[in-house]
Parts: C-alpha cells; structure tokens; sequence
C-alpha cells in the first residue's frame, strides 16, 4: 500500500500551477499559530504580580488581547481563501485532464464504465476530495504549527510538566495511522457504491417510459433501495472509524492533563513548585493544545476520503489507455475503397464470434446494403471501419492502407454516420450541423437545404441561431433524423454509413429523409444497414449476413432469383405488409 506522501506526490502536480497560494496559506497559518501561546503568556503576570500589582494601563489586556484575535482572525481567513483558490485550479486542471481523456480514450472505456459513474468522478468527486483534502492539510498545517508553538512554550516554562505531554503525540499517531488505512478501504468500497447507486437513478430517468409502461416502479425501487443500503453501511462504517479518534484523542489527553497536575502538585510539596502564574499558564496552554491534537486525529478521516476522490480522477487520466493510431494522414478525402479480408471479431472469449472470416470489397462511389437477421453482424462490421472496435483477426484497408496505419483524427475523417439513435447536442442549430468543423453560415444553411429543413429554419425563431434541447427534444424525430444528415453533408467525407437511417419513422417523415439521403449518397461510398428492404432495392449491391458471415452476395434481383436468405427475409418482410 502506498504511503500517504507517496500518494501526495501524484495529487501534487494538478496543485504546481496554484503553488503561490499555498505559499500564502502556509504564512498566514504559521501567523495563526504564533499568536497561540500569546493568551496564556497574558496570564502568568496577571497571576504572578495580582491584579492589583500590575504597573500597566488597565486599557492594554483588553487591546492585545482583542488586537490577538483580529489578527488570528485575518491570518484564518487569508489561509483558507489561499487553499481554495488553490483547490479550485487543481480541480479546474485535472478535470480537464480527465476530460481531454475521456475524448481520446480507447473504446474499451465507454464498455467497461457507466456515464454516470465517469460524471460523477469528473464533476462531483474531484471538487469533494479537492474541497476535503485542502481543508484537511489546512488543520494540518495550522494545528500542527499551534501544537509546536504551544509546545516550545510549555518547554520554556516547565520542561519536566513536559515529558508528561510528550507521552501523547506518538499514541495519537498509532491512533491515526490504524485508522487511516480502514478509512482508505472504507472509500474506495463507498465510491464505488456511489457510482452503483447513480447507475440505477441514470437507468431510470432514460427509461422512464418503459418503467412506467411496464408497472416496473416498485421493482426499480427495491433495486434503488437495495443500492442507498449498501452506501448507507458503508458511510456508518466509515463514520464509526472517523467518530473513535476523538474520544481515544480525549481519553489520551485527559491522562496527560491528570499526570500533569499530579506532577504539579509533587514539586510543591518538594519545594521545587512553580509560581502560580506558572501552572495556570502552563495548564492553559496545554488545555489550548487539546482542541488542535483533536482536529489533528480527526484529519485522518477528510484527508484520507479527499485522496481517495483525487486518486480515482488520476487514475482515469494515467491507467485509462489513449487510442492510438498511425502516421498516415494524406491531404484532402480519400477515394473510399474498403476491404475486409478475413475479419473475425471477438468481444468475449467464452461468446462466439460476432464476425467470421468476412471478405468483403467495396468500390469508390458503390452503395452497398448489408441485410440479415438480428445479430448477424452487420452493426459489429461498420462499427470496424472508423475504429470504434478493433478486428480480433484479418485486416481492413482504406484505399489500400490498413486502417492501423492512419492516423485517427484523418481515418475518421473521412466517414459520415446517420443511424437510428441521433445524438445532438444542447447548443444552436448551427453549431450541431458543423458539429467538429469551423461554422460557415452559407454552408450550414445549405446542408439544410439539402436535408429537407429550409422551411423548418425558417419558423424557427433565431433561425439556425435556436437552441434545440437536450438531444434535440424541441424537434420531431424525422427533423432530428434531417438534422443528422444535414451534419453528413456538411462534413462532406467520402465514405457514407447508414445504420437504421428510416427505421424509426412514419411514411411521410421517411419520405422527406429518403429524398435527403439520395442527395448525400451521390459520389460517395455508402454502406446500408437497413430492415427495410424496399429501401435498399436500387443499392449497387446487396450483402447478406447471418452469424457473423457473408452468405450471399448480389443485386437485389439476382439474391431474389437465388431464393436463399435474402429472398426469405424479404419473402417474410412483404408477406407481413
């Protein structure tokens, strides 16, 4: 396990930029603690020389005594305001870290991780564990600086009381070493928790629908309750590690206070007894160190939750892989010749084999469907082609070049993607259609045009200037569907991918984004995906898969006149109709 500077020693560049604030925290907290010892040290000549033998103006007690806490007060608050403004820019510069992550990141991230367990480290838990790990080296430093400054004063008035108080701090470190390394475990089990629970809550409102379609209510239920139980333990047991330092910290301190004045009152008995000034400023300023060896034992509980939260954001940034790509990246667009030789894709290996041996060429400027029966592959194989996944055998080229050798941001490039499940964003019009690309207004407005959405922008009140909605929810699902290939035709790539591009739609909504797709198929490489097979009746070639295989290939008449899959799917489609 490693070592807490160790595990500071990751945290400490994202704080590097915000060092000058730390600086600054770090004097004020000092100035903090020098005025400590400066109340007890008031009351030994009060004591010593009685009220009524003091020399000095009554007016000067209550001046320094109130000049004591003004400045106490100012360093307090320039030492917090300094640790914030310093966590603040750790948070802002590692969030950002995770961020450009989660936009490089290899795919496998997105499979192996929900989004709310990524948006809950990205934007909750870094802000909490920055929050509780500045707070915590706050006390830490502060309370530490103010027990040694109350400590060397305690030296200098009894060195033999002392040694009495010395017998404390090390029980207080066994104390919070234990307890540290519980709260640790404790943390990573309740982040974890956490995401279980947010899972659940994210399930829900997605599907809210079919959760109330179905009466599945009292059964997400049980499941949400099941998930707030076992976070609810969790924080009690982390709760109930935090809560056993302070009455051990007190315990600790009362013995030490006890053996004191047992002391005391030996050397006064022996003759060797200090002035009462003395003992009272001495028992004062030892009660005055039972308050920071308290927050001092507590730390261990923020300290530890705080690093905990930081370390999970780290971790996305340094163990989550980039994608990687390779170096070729030529100019302009690519012909958009494809080939497939022999590709096999395996997700899982105890699963069969999603695609099996697949040979597949496609031309420059050829539109070719891919049919077959759920599950067949069709969706696995485009997916291949922009690197979302990556082949477990075979290859696949690119106008000759085998996809790993084009660099990433140039192979996608050249692909447009229309499927079923648009994806926009909470931004203008405008902004969705250039999504990626330096926003040309002209441009957009004929993407639009083109899309079938010249009328549609024209009632719209900021025109191609309006705010859609989360997920385009103040558009109707044939013009989300038009806006997605007005995107297509803006970006103007050479290969074309249609997954399910009508599936969703009524008879005139499909008609208007039939009319759209035919104009942003021309001269293009397009491959379909399509259950509807009147939709793909004039593609230049029609490829039929099941279990993962190319079974047969063809023109739609010619796969009819073959009566194998392609005519039997299509025999049970329009039998149906």
């Amino acid at each position: 396990m490693p070592t807490l500077l160790q595990r500071l020693g990751r945290v400490a560049p994202y704080f590097r930029p915000s060092r000058p604030g730390i600086l600054i925290a770090m004097m004020a907290a000092a100035i903090s603690a020098a005025t400590e010892p400066m109340i007890p040290a008031l009351l030994k000549p009060l004591l010593d020389k009685g009220f009524t033998g003091t020399t000095f103006s009554l007016w000067l007690v209550p001046a320094a005594i109130i000049g004591l806490y003004i400045v106490r007060g100012a360093a307090t608050f320039i030492a917090q305001y300094a640790l914030s403004w310093a966590a603040n820019g750790a948070v802002l510069n590692l969030r950002e870290a995770m961020f450009c992550r989660l936009l490089d990141a290899a795919p496998g991230l997105y499979g192996s991780h929900t989004a709310s367990g990524l948006t809950n480290t990205v934007v909750y838990e870094v802000q909490q564990g920055a929050d509780r790990l500045v707070n915590a080296l706050l006390t830490l430093v502060r309370d530490s600086l103010t027990v040694v400054a109350l400590f060397g004063y305690l030296l200098w008035l009894n060195w033999r009381l002392t040694l009495f108080v010395v017998v404390l701090a090390p029980a207080v470190a066994v104390v919070m070493r234990v307890v540290s390394r519980r709260l640790q475990k404790l943390a990573v089990l309740g982040q974890n928790a956490t995401d279980d629970l947010a899972y659940v809550v994210e399930e829900n409102v997605l599907a809210w629908r079919i959760v109330r379609l179905h009466g599945a209510g009292r059964s997400q239920l049980e499941r949400f309750k099941d998930q707030g139980r076992r976070l609810r333990r969790l924080v009690m047991k982390s709760a109930a590690a935090g809560a056993i330092v302070s009455p051990i910290t007190q315990l600790l301190a009362a013995l030490a206070l006890s053996s004191v004045i047992a002391m005391a009152l030996w050397q006064a008995r022996t003759g060797d007894g200090a002035s009462v000034g003395d003992f009272v400023a001495f028992v004062t300023a030892m009660l005055m160190m039972t308050s920071p060896m308290k927050h001092l034992a507590d730390v261990a509980a923020p300290l530890t939750r705080g690093l905990a939260a930081l370390e999970r954001g780290i971790d996305l940034v340094e163990k989550v892989a980039p994608e990687t790509g390779g170096s070729h990246a030529p100019e302009g667009r690519s012909r958009g010749q494809l080939t497939l030789q022999q590709v096999g894709l395996r997700y899982r290996p105890d699963q069969p084999p999603a695609l099996d041996d697949v040979s597949l060429a496609l031309k420059a400027g050829e539109t070719v469907a891919l049919v077959g029966p759920s599950g067949a592959g069709k969706s696995s194989l485009v997916h291949l082609l922009p690197r979302f996944i990556e082949p477990t055998a075979g290859t696949i080229t690119l106008d000759g070049v085998p996809l790993a050798q084009w660099q990433m941001a140039a192979l996608r490039r050249q692909f447009a993607l229309v499927s079923q499940d648009v994806v926009l964003f909470n931004d203008t019009l405008a902004a969705n259609v250039a999504l990626g690309d330096t926003l040309d207004e002209p441009r957009v407005q004929a993407a639009l045009r083109d899309a079938n959405l010249h009328e549609f922008v024209e009632r719209l009140p900021q025109g191609i200037h309006t705010v859609i909605g989360h997920n385009g929810s103040q558009l109707s699902g044939g013009q989300r569907q038009r806006v997605a290939i007005a995107r297509a035709i803006y970006k103007n790539a050479p290969i074309l991918i249609l997954d399910e591009a009508t599936s969703a739609l009524d008879s005139e909504s499909e008609r208007a984004v039939q009319q759209a797709l035919e104009r942003l198929m021309q001269g293009r490489t397009t491959l379909v995906i399509a259950h509807r097979l009147s939709t793909i009746e004039h593609a230049d070639r029609v490829v039929a898969m099941e279990h993962g295989r190319v079974v047969e290939q063809g023109t739609h008449a010619e796969l009819l006149a073959r009566g194998g899959l392609y005519a039997r799917l299509h025999a049970m489609q329009f039998r149906g109709t």
